[in-house]
């Protein structure tokens, strides 16, 4: 058997040429397969082509690391079992598939080589050698010796990327909120550093990274990355504290709500640099005042002359500023009348608001609670004008109210007296209906019972319930502190609707209805009698025709008889 070992294409070539006679055919490029550092590596003969029919044996080897050729295993046509060759390592890893893939367990980089397989057949003997590379899947990356801070514009140590145990070698990449640093020599620095570990061959890479950070960088995200076959492995993201100058300053005007009379104001200065001054100046209406190791000011009870501008500057340059308006909301307000107002019902009532604020003013008004559309306007006053008037005024952050309670009073006087028939038509419903502040007492000549009573924008309605037994004459007498009023009405003994002396009466025509009742119930007894004896008449008068007889009886019965029977009705 011949063996040749790996040649270049021209070596190649020419040995195909001298062995064209031979029918020996050599393979000119070889196969190259990646395997997984410590997964068993599969190596195919002929990239898995069928073997020939008349196929003798196959035999696998390998270029050692001196460049000689070494032996693995073979494998005979007609045996099943192939054998080991190999003395060194390989005795125990190598094993040979049934398509005569060559198995090699445990793979780690000295597997890193060249092997070829030998198919021997009956007319040819082929060689196909193949390239082994076995990879490693580096560890994550992670940022280490990362700086404290960052200096606005200085070029800065800001850490060192490391990834271990890697084959090939990791590239490594720096990013800024995802986005690749590409370094230029001024602000961005990166320097690479690749070691073997001298037992298994793996390589730990490091970066160190050189920054010089602006104010833009506060909160920027950075990290870096390697890349693995197709994954892309990237380092847990860091953030630094980057230190820059103050370039401006801000004013707070700090509050509870809109600001008034009394309040007191918290003025606080705020600076954009980083870290922020220790002290700062405060323009207070015109006067400087510096406050050290704080930021903040305070405005006590504040009035409305404290209304105008004011200031924060940067100490040491007081070019850099911010400035604010403050606005002292204030509200002065007066009403008349106030208090209890006690006034006679048809006079009138002047109400005056007056009012100096800070702003429009919003004014509302209500009456026992009651909101109402516009303020109360008086002419000559009535009993409903009485109520308890509320004026409220509010300005930006403050709201203040007055009042005053009104009482309008006058002399009792009756409106109305009423009768009417209850709804059982057994009883006489009396009303007096009287209009007067206070509120009037109502008083009945006669007595009564179920009495109702109510009293609303100073009028009184008192009702009570009597059974009169016959014609009643009725007083009701309203009276209060300023003086009383009466009415009388006319009750009869029947229950139909009544009205008021003052209106039209309805006891003539029950009288003229008695009368008509009577008269018609003697005519009907009457035309009874009559009936009676008219029927009686011809009862005995047909008696006698049939008899052709003469009643017994004397002369004197016979003739006051026929003066009866010619006697005229009544």
């Amino acid at each position: 058997m011949l063996i040749y070992p790996r040649m270049d294409s021209t070596a190649c070539l020419l040995v195909s040429l001298i062995t064209l006679g031979m029918h020996l055919q050599v393979q000119c490029s070889a196969q190259t397969v990646i395997a997984k550092y410590g997964a068993t590596i599969e190596v195919p003969c002929n990239n898995g082509a069928a073997m020939p029919t008349d196929l003798i044996f196959l035999k696998w080897k390998y270029e050692k690391d001196d460049g000689t050729p070494g032996d693995l295993l073979v494998k005979q046509a007609h045996k099943e079992e192939a054998t080991v060759q190999a003395t060194d390592g390989y005795k125990t890893r190598v094993s040979i598939t049934a398509n005569y893939t060559l198995l090699i367990s445990q793979g780690s980089l000295s597997d890193q080589r060249t092997f070829t397989c030998m198919v021997v057949s009956s007319s040819n003997l082929d060689e196909y050698s193949v390239n082994v590379q076995v990879h490693k899947k580096p560890s994550l990356p992670q940022i280490q010796d990362k700086a404290k801070e960052l200096e606005n514009t200085k070029l800065t140590a800001l850490g060192v990327c490391v990834v271990k145990d890697a084959n090939p070698a990791a590239n490594i990449t720096w990013s800024k909120n995802g986005e690749p640093l590409v370094a230029n020599g001024k602000t961005i620095i990166v320097s690479s550093n690749v070691k073997v570990d001298p037992v298994n061959g793996l390589s730990s890479t490091t970066s160190s990274l050189q920054y010089a950070a602006v104010k833009a960088d506060v909160g920027a995200h950075f990290t870096c990355s390697s890349k693995y076959l197709q994954d892309l492995l990237v380092s847990p993201s860091e953030t630094f504290t980057i230190h820059y100058p103050t370039e401006k300053v801000s004013l707070l005007v700090q509050a509870t709500g809109p600001i008034k009379e009394g309040d007191n104001v918290t003025l606080r200065c705020q600076a954009d640099g980083n870290p922020p001054p220790t002290s700062f100046d405060f323009s207070i209406k015109g006067q400087k005042v510096t406050v050290k190791d704080k930021d903040t000011y305070i405005l006590t009870g504040v009035t409305r002359n404290s209304t105008g501008e004011y200031k924060c500057l940067l100490p040491g340059d007081n070019n850099i500023e911010a400035s604010k308006n403050l606005v002292v909301n204030y509200l002065d307000f007066s009403l008349t009348p106030s208090g209890m107002v006690l006034k006679t019902v048809g006079h009138t009532l002047e109400v005056t608001m007056e009012k100096n604020s800070s702003g429009d003013a919003k004014v509302s008004w209500t009456k026992d609670n009651t909101k109402l559309e516009k303020a109360p306007t008086f002419g000559q006053l009535t009993y409903a004008g009485s109520g308890f008037y509320v004026c409220e005024v509010a300005v930006a952050g403050i709201k203040r109210s007055k009042s005053f309670q009104l009482v309008v009073e006058g002399i009792p006087v009756i409106t109305r007296l009423t009768k009417q028939r209850s709804e059982d038509g057994q009883h006489k419903v009396l009303t007096c209906e009287a209009e007067g502040a206070p509120q009037p007492a109502v008083l009945w000549s006669v007595n009564g019972t179920d009495e109702q009573s109510s009293y609303f924008n100073g009028k009184a309605v008192h009702k009570i319930t009597v059974v009169p037994t016959g014609n009643l004459t009725v007083t009701c007498t309203a009276i209060n502190k300023l003086g009383e009023d009466v009415m009388v009405i006319n009750v009869s003994a029947l229950f139909n609707k009544e009205t008021s002396e003052k209106g039209t009466g309805d006891d003539g025509d029950d009288r003229a209805k008695l009368i008509v009742g009577i008269v018609v119930g003697l005519l009907i007894a009457a035309a009874v009698v009559g009936l009676v004896y008219w029927l009686y008449m011809k009862k005995t008068r047909q008696g006698t025709w049939k008899t052709n007889e003469k009643e017994a009886g004397t002369s004197e019965e016979s003739k006051k008889l026929e003066e009866n029977n010619h006697k005229p009705e009544v």
